[in-house]
């Protein structure tokens, strides 16, 4: 395997063309920057950042982010392995919960989380975006309904 010690770095957006490393992950899974690498989003310490773009520079991955927003530190669960969540995308309703399970690897998340459909309860649901949040240590991916049922 090409990648045996991979590196994943967020790098902060400071000016045009210019950015600053801010988290720094020596000795993370592959699978797990992959995973990382498919969220639109990335929440720590209370600020949500979004994905500009990612590179890689030898066994060195990156992720270049932009201040989102900022908010409040979300108490941490007590992992049973690695959780994802499935919530509506609707701010309005504070993005309902349709479904969270735990999966045993970042493989299982990235199954789902880079799928455009998924199906749950009897009906189809279109990906919009997904997000790392690591103060919650959970995964989520936004969908919509399509009107599709099964």
């Amino acid at each position: 395997m090409k990648f045996r010690s991979a590196v994943l770095e967020y790098r902060l957006q400071k000016g045009p063309e210019q950015f600053v490393p801010i988290y720094h992950y020596p000795d993370i899974e592959l699978e797990q920057i992959l995973a990382r690498r498919e969220c639109e989003f990335f929440v720590k310490e209370g600020v949500t950042y979004k994905q500009l773009s990612s590179a890689i520079e030898d066994e060195l991955f990156i992720i270049y982010l932009e201040v989102y927003e900022d908010g409040l530190v979300e108490k941490e669960e007590r992992p049973q392995g690695i959780k994802l969540e499935i919530r509506e995308l609707d701010a309005r309703k504070g993005h309902p919960l349709i479904t969270s399970e735990y999966v045993t690897n970042h493989l299982d998340v990235l199954s789902t989380i880079g799928s455009v459909y998924t199906y749950y309860h009897g009906k189809e649901w279109e990906r919009d975006s997904a997000e790392m949040d690591e103060d919650r240590k959970a995964y989520v991916l936004y969908v919509t309904p399509t009107g599709y049922t099964i």
